[in-house]
């Protein structure tokens, strides 16, 4: 017998959508979202406001008619981010918050922060005027392992920036560590922490154990079981400074299956469905909508959306693509080593 459960509409706080091709292949994908944060770091990156608005166009081009999807769009923080256009823009409704990279910490971040001296006019005047920094949590230091350059980040970096200019709201993306989640939670008066789906199902053995797995490497990479127990704990706790941040990140099979893989995992066909799977196996199905529907709004300052979708968990397995076309390259979408259960549709 099947059962149903109706959400306010979700939304996605980190999305990465690409350009080109594989933005017309991949944002149909993501367009029963309500809102999505969309990530800046494209070749070359978006970085002033003008930029923002110009791929914000393109994207709505590539999402089908009557989509969803409103795309909130980021600056990518430089050493040169001039402080009067991201004002600008974000007074102007062009975008919704600035994203720092530390220089080499992930896809296409070679123009990231490398001295934070240089930007703290930036974030002054980010945290006078209220608009958020997303910040990939990791350093960048190749002496640190790569287990620990989340904990490492919030010592070195998050921690003295946060002091250093009081009032900067700040979402810490994509963690995957219990330091993180505890970072967060002790300073939830002005902070959030996204929690992507891929990080609630797999930890470093999925990439490892048997045989290297490079559809599962992200970054930051997976953890330990007991750092993915405690990103489960986190979201299904229904606490207001975690949220959903899918973080689901298209690269071309071809450039995953290379001797020097890219990082990311392509979540957005299956993701609702895998997070349904999740919250109804640690029995918290009642507290799915704060994490994917209520504390992003909350914390962004935005209404919930209005409108709700439908979940529905059948009696038999239900399937979703293994791949997509994006022109002539394919993407393998994410694979969460269990069956799915779970389909949504417009309530």
């Amino acid at each position: 017998m099947n059962t149903s459960l109706t959400l306010r509409r979700p939304d996605d706080w980190h999305l990465h959508l690409r350009d080109g091709a594989m933005l017309a292949a991949v944002a149909p994908y993501s367009a029963d979202f309500g809102r999505a944060i969309i990530m800046p770091n494209l070749v070359p990156p978006v970085v002033t406001g003008d930029q923002a608005r110009a791929y914000r166009d393109r994207i709505r081009a590539a999402l089908p008619s009557g989509a969803a999807l409103q795309p909130l769009m980021t600056l990518y923080l430089t050493e040169t981010t001039d402080p009067a256009d991201v004002v600008a823009a974000h007074a102007a409704g062009v975008i919704a918050a600035v994203k720092l990279y530390p220089a080499g910490a992930t896809t296409n971040s070679a123009s990231g922060v490398t001295d934070f001296d240089r930007v703290r006019p930036v974030l002054e005047a980010m945290a006078e005027a209220g608009i958020p920094l997303c910040v990939h949590g990791e350093v960048t230091d190749p002496a640190v392992d790569i287990f620990d350059r989340e904990a490492v980040f919030i010592d070195r970096v998050l921690d003295p920036v946060r002091r250093a200019t009081p009032g900067l709201r700040v979402v810490m993306e994509h963690i995957t560590t219990s330091d993180g989640v505890a970072y967060v939670t002790e300073n939830a008066s002005n902070m959030g922490g996204t929690i992507t789906t891929h990080h609630l199902v797999i930890n470093r053995n999925a990439i490892l154990a048997g045989g290297i797995r490079p559809h599962y490497y992200c970054l930051p990479v997976a953890k330990r079981e007991t750092h993915r127990l405690a990103l489960r704990k986190a979201a299904t706790s229904g606490q207001g400074p975690f949220f959903l941040g899918t973080d689901s990140a298209p690269h071309s099979d071809r450039a995953k299956l290379a001797p020097c893989g890219c990082a990311g995992c392509f979540t957005a066909p299956n993701t609702v469905s895998i997070l349904a799977q999740v919250f109804e196996e640690d029995g918290a199905l009642d507290r799915l909508e704060a994490f994917i529907s209520l504390n992003g709004p909350a914390f962004y300052r935005m209404a919930p959306n209005e409108d709700r979708i439908r979940l529905t968990r059948h009696d038999s397995a239900v399937s979703y693509p293994t791949e997509i076309a994006a022109g002539d390259e394919t993407v393998t979408v994410f694979d969460p080593g269990f069956p799915l259960f779970w389909t949504s549709e417009p309530a």
